[in-house]
Order: structure tokens, then sequence, then C-alpha cells
């Protein structure tokens, strides 16, 4: 495996620090090495947040992402924002729910994924997050499906532990 190498980008609140802690978690369980950096700022009252994740099976010389292997936009200031940073054949993922603009360019693969609506269709808006971390694991293979469950595991416990079921169905919940 070559590096990935990601950039997760959305409004503040709409849980892509969590997206990114919880990849960089899985691939400390499978014995990989990991980066994770938040950008933080005014971004947490409404504007863009990010943060980048590099998971590796090689020492990670720095943490920092000028070249994208997968991009995910969240919103519209996201997509406009890191598109460029997608290496030609990486992957961008598109929250087009928020997002109705396509993607500019033609020489990457773009998966679009109505996060909003299928959290919906849970019942719960709140796991739009988990919808497009469940699409990154499965068109990325960055880490395992079963290492992200014991992330979520290891994270939903005490008056939380009643999200686990529905934050597992969110994972599986979009379809390419």
């Amino acid at each position: 495996m070559t590096a990935h190498k990601l950039i997760l980008s959305g409004f503040g609140g709409q849980g892509v620090m969590l997206i990114g802690q919880m990849i960089a978690y899985a691939g400390m369980l499978e014995g990989k090495e990991v980066t994770w950096m938040p950008s933080y700022g005014p971004e947490m009252r409404g504007g863009t947040a990010n943060c980048t994740v590099i998971v590796s099976d090689k020492k990670i010389n720095s943490p920092i992402v000028t070249e994208a292997t997968a991009v995910v936009a969240m919103n519209y200031p996201s997509l406009v924002k890191f598109e460029p940073f997608v290496i030609p054949g990486g992957q961008l993922f598109i929250n087009t729910s928020l997002i109705k603009e396509p993607a500019k360019r033609n020489d990457i693969e773009v998966f679009c994924v109505d996060a909003n609506e299928i959290a919906v269709s849970l019942e719960n808006d709140k796991v739009s997050n988990m919808v497009v971390l469940g699409a990154i694991v499965n068109k990325t293979g960055i880490v395992k499906l079963e290492s992200i469950e014991k992330v979520m595991e290891k994270l939903f416990t005490g008056s939380k532990a009643k999200l686990l079921p529905l934050n597992k169905k969110a994972l599986t919940a979009w379809q390419a």
C-alpha cells in the first residue's frame, strides 16, 4: 500500500474532525503509521473546518497534505478550496445533499454521497458524517470497516452506547 492522504472538510459541526480521528484510530488498531491534523480557528463558528489524515505502512515524514489521494467535501466552500488538492487518479467525495455543483475535474474519481438525505432516512440527521465515513472506507480501502466498528465501540460508551447501532447502520447505508 502506498500512503493514503486525506483532506476532510465541511462546516464546523458536520463531524469531519470525528471522521478523521476515527480513521486514524482504526489505522492504529491495524498497526499502521498514522497522522491526524485538525485545523481549528474561526471555522468552529460555522465556517469551513478541515483536518488531514495520513495512513501508511511506512514512516510518515510530514503530517502536511498538499497532494491528497482523497478529499471529502461536506459543503460547497470545501469543494472549491480542496478539489485542486486531489492527485490525478485520486478520489473526491461530495456531499450532494448540500453541494449542487459538480466536480470541475475529469482526471479523478468522483463519488456523490447524498449524506444528509441518507441520514434523514435513518431517522437521525446527525449521522451524515458516518454515512460519508462508510463511503470513504468502502471506496479507498484506507482501513477495514471492522476496525472502524471497533473504534465506534470504544468511543460510544456510557450514555452514547445507545447510538452505536444507528451509527453502524449509517456506515453501510450508502451504495455507489
